[in-house]
């Protein structure tokens, strides 16, 4: 049968497309590669019998797109958590049920971006990327904004960061170093300093509203300057990751770049498996449903927590992060196993910098608009594991070698952080008050 009817994507747009040429190689990131990880290659052999065209369309894209991973097991969990979501089932059933859809969900975003980037070239892919490489926080995040659960969004994004600092790090050196004893395990030092660096800048954006409150004789007067502080601080993180963005996708492209090797060294060659058009139409379907589903994980986190006897923030620092970015976590472990640590690494400090400088402040601004006080004081035991977590990171990356005593050495942080918020009983409403502030909102005028 000829090529058309086995690879009908590829004429989907009228021009045919080869392989990925060096130009458009260029751009894929850490994050792209640590997803390829977790997927598998489609039989597409009987589906290439089918002779009606669009049918036959429809079904390579279900294959590719739905059954295209090793996380397609937990595709079933999306419809069981709308059904008991409608017909009234219990809260903390429909809290795992959709945390569980998230996962395979927050990996199919990573693949659709990389799929719609074959066809817009590397500096649109790295940007849509960038966007969308943390979809499931952000999502979360703005409907708990939406819900005045501000203790949520704040919980949420700081277990983002720690989870990719402490814990996927971590486990990536640990298992590197025991799976490659016997060899030295090198990487690019520059792009760990980058990073290092404006999570530097983004943890002073974060102490200086604490101290600014702290420092004030009382609360009724700092609240409002904190959050003009706050907001004017995100401003400058989101200038300072868009300078990262240029920095990452333009001028210094080459440290960021990801290129994954088979067995014998060479590069491998890709090719586009689904459309632009589809890739298109799935993406925004995919985000569609990541956004139902953050919308039950807000609204039954509270009832999951009574139930489970776990407080709110050990279920929003630790359990959120862990389900929700379980594909990518795996997929830096997976590539610390084979001894490149540069994507590992690429992951890890590359999603903690993407929350941090992008994701935190934007969800400031988006509080701003709609009317909800939130500010970057995230109190003071929260900032202080957020500013231990990146000195224990700088220092563990400071000599461009790894070994798996350093990986024993971030997990443990973990351990510890997790142990200090495990028992942590502070009652959600009292939190989320704290959290939110308890003066009126001020004016975008005078802010």
């Amino acid at each position: 049968m000829g090529s058309t009817q086995q690879e009908p994507w590829l004429l989907e747009n009228g021009n045919p497309k080869g392989l990925l040429s060096k130009e458009m190689r260029h751009g894929r990131t850490a994050h792209n590669m640590s997803s390829s990880s977790l997927r598998k290659k489609s039989d597409l052999s009987l589906v290439s019998k089918i002779r009606c065209g669009m049918l036959r369309h429809l079904l390579t894209n279900l294959q590719e797109v739905i059954l295209g991973t090793k996380l397609s097991v937990l595709f079933p969990a999306i419809p069981l958590a709308i059904i008991a979501q409608c017909y009234g089932f219990a809260r903390p059933w429909i809290f795992a049920l959709s945390l569980l859809g998230l996962t395979p969900l927050a990996e199919r975003v990573s693949f659709l971006t990389e799929q719609i980037a074959f066809y817009t070239g590397p500096t649109v892919g790295g940007l849509l990327n960038a966007t969308c490489g943390n979809a499931t926080e952000l999502i979360i995040a703005i409907f708990a904004i939406c819900q005045s659960k501000i203790v949520v969004v704040k919980y949420s994004l700081l277990g983002s960061v720690l989870s990719n600092l402490l814990l996927v790090l971590g486990t990536s050196l640990f298992c590197g170093g025991i799976a490659n004893m016997r060899r030295e395990q090198k990487y690019d030092r520059r792009q760990a300093d980058v990073n290092i660096l404006l999570l530097l800048l983004g943890l002073l954006c974060h102490i200086l509203p604490l101290l600014f409150r702290m420092a004030g004789a009382s609360p009724s007067f700092t609240t409002v300057p904190t959050l003009q502080l706050s907001r004017a601080s995100s401003i400058v993180m989101l200038t300072g990751y868009s300078a990262y963005i240029v920095f990452q996708l333009v001028t210094h492209r080459q440290i960021f770049e990801a290129q994954e090797e088979d067995d014998d060294g060479d590069t491998i060659e890709e090719t586009p498996v689904i459309g632009f058009a589809s890739g298109i139409v799935w993406l925004v379907g995919m985000t569609a449903f990541i956004a139902l589903l953050s919308e039950y994980v807000v609204g039954t986190i509270e009832e999951a927590s009574d139930s489970w006897g776990l407080s709110v923030s050990f279920i929003s620092i630790i359990l959120l992060p862990i389900v929700g970015n379980a594909a990518e976590h795996a997929g830096a472990i997976i590539f610390a196993f084979k001894n490149k640590l540069d994507i590992s690494l690429g992951v890890a400090l590359g999603s903690a910098t993407q929350i941090s400088m992008f994701v935190v402040p934007l969800c400031v601004i988006v509080s701003w608009i709609v009317g909800i006080n939130m500010d970057l004081n995230f109190n003071l035991v929260e900032t202080g594991t957020l500013a231990l977590s990146i000195i224990a990171t700088a220092f563990t990356l400071q000599d461009g070698s790894s070994h798996y005593l350093k990986g024993v050495a971030l997990l443990l942080c973990y351990i510890v952080i997790g142990a200090c918020f495990f028992v942590s009983k502070t009652p959600f409403h009292l939190a989320n008050r704290v959290n939110s502030g308890v003066q009126p909102e001020i004016g975008i005028m005078a802010a």
